[in-house]
Parts: structure tokens; sequence; C-alpha cells
């Protein structure tokens, strides 16, 4: 134990780069791929047949490609069409796509639940559209949203650690490095899974807040 905590003290720099890397991959990642949700889900429901074809041919093709392919081909495809993106770069690209896929059906289904009769009478108090979506629609469906859109979240965090395979320094990557020099793999794969562990249920215990907030709204 007295070892672990002294080569965990040693690796503290490293261990903490690690930890916040993973924290912003997976924020950008889920309010970029939150953002690009609303507007597959808003054009799943309500836009012209085009849009919602390439809409839905988007959310079916992501949500059934895995996270790890998804990463690999967004690190190296581009480089094809001569863009070269860094690994971080590549990272939040893979996981804004997974992240809008999912969060895309989740705007669609609770949309989806809204009657039309609310709509129909928005619009003859005269809400544009958009008014309509901002005002009347997207705050109903905000209630039933939260809890798998907090799911959602949990889920990018764990699928950041397939980031490490295109080299990006994530927890994973960092832990991985660490253990490489003092051989302590099962001490350190136990703490890594332990911070994981705090940084999903500091996320869970946010979102259960987050939905008591708007319960009582």
């Amino acid at each position: 134990m007295d070892d672990l905590i002294t080569e965990a003290w040693d690796a503290r720099d490293v261990i903490l780069g690690g930890l916040l890397q993973t924290l912003s991959i997976s924020a950008l990642a889920i309010v970029l791929g939150t953002l690009l949700g609303v507007l597959v889900g808003v054009a799943l429901v309500y836009g012209a047949w085009p849009l919602r074809l390439a809409a839905r041919a988007y959310a079916d093709v992501m949500r059934g490609t895995p996270v790890l392919v998804l990463v690999l081909a967004a690190f190296y495809m581009p480089a094809v069409l001569g863009l070269h993106l860094q690994p971080f770069a590549a990272g939040v690209l893979a996981l804004t796509l997974f992240c809008g896929a999912h969060i895309g059906e989740l705007i669609r289904g609770a949309l989806g639940s809204i009657p039309r009769g609310q709509t129909e009478a928005a619009k003859a108090v005269g809400l544009t559209f958009f008014g309509v979506l901002a005002h009347v629609l997207l705050p109903q469906a905000l209630r039933s949203l939260l809890p798998p859109w907090i799911n959602t979240c949990v889920e990018m965090v764990k699928a950041s650690t397939l980031l490490s395979v295109i080299g990006v320094g994530e927890l994973l990557l960092r832990t991985q490095e660490i253990i490489g020099r003092n051989f302590m793999t099962l001490q350190f794969y136990l703490l890594v899974g332990a911070l994981y562990l705090v940084v999903n249920f500091a996320i869970e215990q946010a979102g259960k807040a987050l939905e008591r907030r708007v319960a009582f709204r």
C-alpha cells in the first residue's frame, strides 16, 4: 500500500493531466453532440423528407457503428482528403458524431410524445415554428429527456478511454504509461477505475439535481 501511495504521488501530475484531458474531451463531445442532436432530432420530426432521410441515415449509421471504428475513421479518413487532424480533434469529432446520433434519437422520441394540438395552439396565437420549438416543445421535452441524456453523458466519459488507440493522452493512456514504468498493473488500474467512478458519480448527482430543479418549474 505504501508503494502505491508513493508511486501515485510521484505520478500525480501525469494522472491529473490525463484526467483533465478526459474531462475536456468528454465535455466538448457532450456539448457539441447535444447541439448536433437537437438539430438531428428536430429534422427527424419536423424536417422535409430529404432532410428527414439524411438525418435518419446519419443516426442509424452512427448508432450502428462501434465507437472504436468511429475513432479510427475520424483519425485516418480525413488524411485521404489531405486533412490531417490532431488526435485530440479526431477524438472529439468521433465522440461528437456518436453522441449527436444518440441525442438526436432522444430528441425525436421526446418531441414525438408531445400532442400535436399544442403545436397548433401555439401557432394559432402567432408563434413562428422556431418560437413554438423554443417556448413550447423543447421545454416540455426537457423533462423526459434529462434522464437518458445524463446516461449518455456518462457513456461519453467511458467512451473517451478508446481514444488511447490514436494516442490521445487521456487518463487511461497516461495510466498505462505509468504502469509501463513501475509494473504496478492491478493497483493503478484500480486507481484509475476509482477516478472514473468518481467522475461518473458526480455527473449522475449533478443530473439528478438538475432533474429536481426542472421538475419544480
